[in-house]
């Protein structure tokens, strides 16, 4: 009998605690992103922003909620601007606009929510 498929990856570890800041090295000058679970449901995605970087407006079709790890968050969420420091939490609506920048250096973990 084939054993399910894991939704995380098999570098994450099971039964330990993990603290995420951990899991992920800011690059020079660069967004770096590391998928920790894919299920048909969604995915988890740890990304490290250095100072300066973000990622444009843009839409998705589904609901994003943004956990920040580290540092701190410029969110623009439907033209509103959100400040998210270390251990806040932020829902972007599926279809609504939104952007993220960090003016310093700042992690955040993204759950994609299917419907």
């Amino acid at each position: 009998m084939t054993p399910p498929k894991r939704a995380f990856a098999e570098s994450f570890p099971v039964a330990k605690p993990v603290r995420l800041e951990a899991l992920i090295e800011y690059g020079e000058d660069a967004i770096v992103s590391r998928t920790l679970a894919r299920t048909e449901s969604g995915t988890l995605t740890l990304f490290a922003f250095s100072a300066g970087q973000g990622l444009s407006e843009h839409t998705a079709p589904f609901d994003a909620f943004v956990q920040v790890v580290e540092g701190e968050l410029d969110l623009i969420v439907d033209g509103e601007h959100v400040l998210a420091k270390a251990g806040e939490n932020v829902l972007m609506p599926a279809s609504i606009p939104h952007s993220v920048n960090a003016e310093v250096n700042a992690k955040m973990l993204l759950f994609m929510l299917k419907k």
